[in-house]
């Protein structure tokens, strides 16, 4: 007999609206301690001195983090012009100074330097691996290193208002771009250091503002919380990806980790719009059996969703 595993059955996604200095993982520490949950894992780190979204997954939905850590996110960020800091942000050093404050057409006219598919240095104080350790574990250890630019896509940056000291930005991004190396990258094209003094998660694929919850209004749900609203649906997070609806025998042959032919000519209709390789979810009697694979005609599981 398998042992049993610990924790509650909870299967689905919370979003969490984060306050300012707690990091992503006391979130999930606070969690765990309302729901109790099996497995749990979030959708994208927030730095402690970020607010915003922080989609948390529990049970199966751990299955489905990656598809929201691949997804778009919308961001607010103000910066402070004139100073440049070790972390790029206000937590760290001052490290350069600049008596230089750009004008709001000269902030605008470099914008699109900054939009599409853009060369990035993540800041050094990240959590990106170096020789298997964390980034921000040899700044702090004061080691002589650097990272290299990588390519981020930016959809949008827009000023959203420009004052003497600072400037605020609304942005629409991909996967692994940093708000704090946009902010320092806009200070060193306009002549000048910046640095982000506040930075908001307001979007992270298909979660906005209107799927948050406080953390306080969350605890203060008790144990009750599972069953309430605050708990979204494991194929919440799944918006983006095309369905596809099977027959009991089809489903029962994915839960087996087996594949799917959908050659006869009954079944081109429901599979015409599927790319080869491309990532379906497949689905039956509207509730979620895998995220599968269309392969050449046939559809492979990837992960079997066991709810």
């Amino acid at each position: 007999m398998g042992r049993k595993r610990r924790g509650q059955p909870v299967n689905g996604w919370v979003v969490i609206d984060k306050p300012l200095g707690l990091t992503s993982t006391q979130v999930l520490g606070r969690l765990r301690r309302v729901y109790d949950p099996q497995k749990i894992g979030h959708g994208g780190t927030l730095d402690p001195l970020a607010t915003g979204l922080l989609p948390v997954a529990m049970g199966e939905a751990t299955k489905t983090v990656s598809y929201i850590m691949d997804g778009r996110k919308r961001y607010t960020f103000t910066l402070r012009w004139g100073e440049a800091t070790a972390t790029d942000d206000a937590e760290g050093e001052v490290t350069e100074r600049s008596d230089r404050r750009p004008a709001t057409a000269e902030v605008e006219a470099v914008l699109p330097r900054f939009i599409g598919l853009v060369e990035q240095v993540p800041p050094i104080f990240s959590a990106i691996k170096v020789a298997g350790e964390r980034a921000y574990d040899k700044a702090r250890a004061c080691e002589d290193f650097a990272l290299s630019a990588r390519p981020v896509r930016v959809h949008r940056l827009a000023l959203a208002e420009n004052g003497p000291e600072t400037a605020t930005f609304e942005v629409d991004c991909g996967k692994g771009a940093y708000m704090r190396a946009l902010a320092r990258d806009l200070g060193l094209a306009l002549d000048t250091y910046a640095h982000v003094v506040a930075l908001r998660r307001t979007a992270v694929g298909p979660f906005t503002e209107k799927h948050a919850i406080s953390l306080e209004s969350l605890e203060a749900l008790g144990h009750s919380a599972a069953a309430s609203g605050p708990l979204l649906p494991l194929e919440t997070a799944l918006d983006d990806i095309p369905a596809l609806a099977l027959t009991e025998a089809e489903a029962n042959c994915l839960r087996r980790g087996q594949a799917v032919s959908m050659m006869a000519r009954i079944n081109r209709a429901r599979i015409e719009a599927f790319d080869n390789g491309s990532i379906v979810y497949a689905t039956h009697g509207g509730k979620p059996v895998a995220l599968a694979r269309y392969d050449a005609g046939d559809i492979r599981p990837v992960r079997v969703l066991n709810l």
